[in-house]
């Protein structure tokens, strides 16, 4: 697989729309867009290989599930994980000749993922350092009164930090990453230390973005039950993801009844019949009122 000059123009217009603020900033860009698994299923269809694209993203998203930018604070880059990393990973695949589904071709993706995803932190920074300069620009408008100037703050010149550090790298790195990667193919053969470890650590990198996930929404030693439930049906009755949400999904439509039914139950008369709740000795009409 070899990767065009169009195509890899392509995968960094998506890298700069990751976090623009013109697609709907955080929400549609980095959220959405730049998600590995939405960014697989982009890569496949550029790139013409839209079942290897899409394993790619899942193998990825599975690493970065519960990746969170709290602050500003960011351990890796999503848009060069996407639009770098999964464009590199279909070429190492398809090199190897690797079958996409394979765990094999999974691990190997989540290494390269991993490898791009903290390089493209630099990139992130770059971009954002570069915006403070706009910023500044901003300042000055505010400070003269021309808030009609504030437009291009926003919409306009941070496309000329994108397009230095998202647009240009993206694009360059996979071109060239491309050709790069394909002639490692006789430098580091499947059976060699190399693609061992990176299948190894590529196989362990899964539990890291799991445990993340747990840390963040696991309260109570009860809540882990249902996370040992799928995986018990997965493991046990070899169900797929989509076959264990839809269970998951009955058991949470079932305990959503009896919570509302338990809320939904008034007091309790003589008869077991629900009815009002009688007056103490001693209670004051004009008190209640009060």
């Amino acid at each position: 697989m070899t990767i065009s000059w169009i195509q890899a123009a392509i995968l960094g217009l998506f890298a700069c729309l990751c976090s623009n603020s013109c697609m709907a900033g955080q929400a549609v860009g980095n959220y959405t867009i730049g998600r590995p698994l939405v960014g697989g299923l982009v890569c496949g269809i550029v790139l013409g290989n839209l079942k290897l694209g899409i394993a790619c993203g899942v193998a990825m998203q599975l690493v970065y599930i519960a990746l969170v930018t709290p602050g500003g604070t960011v351990s890796a880059d999503v848009r060069a994980i996407s639009y770098i990393g999964i464009p590199l990973a279909m070429v190492a695949i398809t090199s190897q000749g690797l079958n996409p589904l394979a765990g094999s071709a999974a691990n190997l993706a989540k290494s390269i993922g991993t490898l791009v995803g903290t390089v493209g932190t630099v990139l992130y920074y770059a971009v954002a350092t570069m915006n403070l300069v706009w910023q500044s620009f901003g300042w000055k408008d505010v400070h003269k009164g021309k808030l009609d100037k504030l437009t291009a703050v926003n919409f306009g010149w941070p496309w000329i930090s994108h397009a230095i550090f998202s647009f240009l790298p993206t694009m360059i790195l996979t071109y060239y990453g491309a050709t790069a990667v394909t002639a490692l193919r006789n430098a580091l053969p499947m059976d060699g230390i190399a693609m061992k470890t990176l299948f190894t650590v590529g196989g362990m990198l899964p539990c890291v973005g799991i445990a993340i996930l747990l840390r963040q929404i696991v309260n109570h030693a009860a809540d882990f039950i249902p996370f040992f439930v799928g995986f018990t049906l997965a493991a046990s009755l070899h169900l797929n993801l989509v076959s264990v949400t839809v269970v998951s999904l009955l058991f949470a439509v079932i305990m959503y009844e009896v919570e509302m039914s338990k809320g939904s139950q008034g007091p309790q008369g003589p008869q077991g019949k629900s009815g009002p709740v009688p007056e103490a000795a001693g209670t004051d009409s004009e008190e209640e009122d009060i």
